[in-house]
């Protein structure tokens, strides 16, 4: 008998014509939930796991299927992402697989910020695609930025790769956080060891969600960090070789 966790998500929102995250054409779900406090978190108000709306895995099907169309033309698919969606891993593996039994796309957008449990590993094997964030390659510089090292996230891409899941990685280039030259260097040496990264993407770092942080009574850690320029956003892709 299927327990309540993997066929109910505590659910932040949806999105039925996502275009950057996974190849195509795709629905994304954001799940509530996250162990991470990045100080440049855009969905503040994801962390709580009290807040979310509980959402059916019947129910999110149905959304999926009014635009299955669309989104099979696109060789698009099935994005989860969050918050941390490792933290729903039992949910998300029932959903994969019913996903994959009408022939959709998955991709897992997540930040590897929980440890690999079984429950994450029996996840992977139902990941078509895996879009990994790695917040800061400097463990104590990650801790300071995330709240926590980046301990899980590394060993989670190794993970990925020894066991052909397909990645995508990504970083946010935010001024004086994630832009030093050597830390780049290095995030470039570790994404060459890994076997199964199909793109590299630097992403700017924006404050399109200062708004969250004042809506819930709390200050902005990164009050005054611009985003980056078109000059340092070369120059992090030339230093990335991208």
């Amino acid at each position: 008998m299927e327990k309540k966790e993997e066929l109910m998500a505590k659910v932040y929102s949806t999105e039925s014509f996502g275009t950057v995250d996974g190849p195509g054409i795709r629905f994304i779900l954001f799940l509530q939930g996250c162990p991470l406090r990045c100080k440049y978190c855009h969905n503040r108000d994801t962390w709580n796991m009290k807040y979310g709306t509980e959402m059916e895995i019947g129910d999110i099907l149905k959304q999926i299927k009014r635009n299955l169309t669309y989104i099979k033309a696109s060789n698009g698919g099935v994005t989860v992402s969050g918050g941390e969606p490792l933290l729903q891993a039992k949910f998300v593996t029932k959903f994969f697989k019913e996903l994959h039994k009408i022939g959709v796309h998955t991709a897992l957008d997540t930040a590897g910020s929980m440890p690999l449990t079984q429950e994450v590993k029996d996840l992977l094997k139902e990941t078509d695609l895996v879009i990994l964030d790695i917040k800061q390659i400097d463990s104590q510089k990650a801790k300071e930025l995330t709240g926590q090292t980046n301990e899980n996230n590394l060993n989670f891409a190794k993970y990925c790769s020894e066991n052909g899941n397909k990645m995508w990685i990504r970083q946010v280039l935010i001024p004086g956080y994630t832009d030093d030259e050597e830390d780049l260097k290095k995030l470039r040496s570790f994404i060459d060891s890994l076997k199964t990264v199909e793109r590299v993407e630097i992403l700017p770092y924006h404050k399109l969600g200062v708004y969250k942080w004042k809506g819930l009574g709390e200050a902005y850690p990164l009050e005054g960090v611009e985003p980056p320029t078109e000059d340092e956003m070369k120059r992090a892709k030339e230093i990335l070789r991208l």
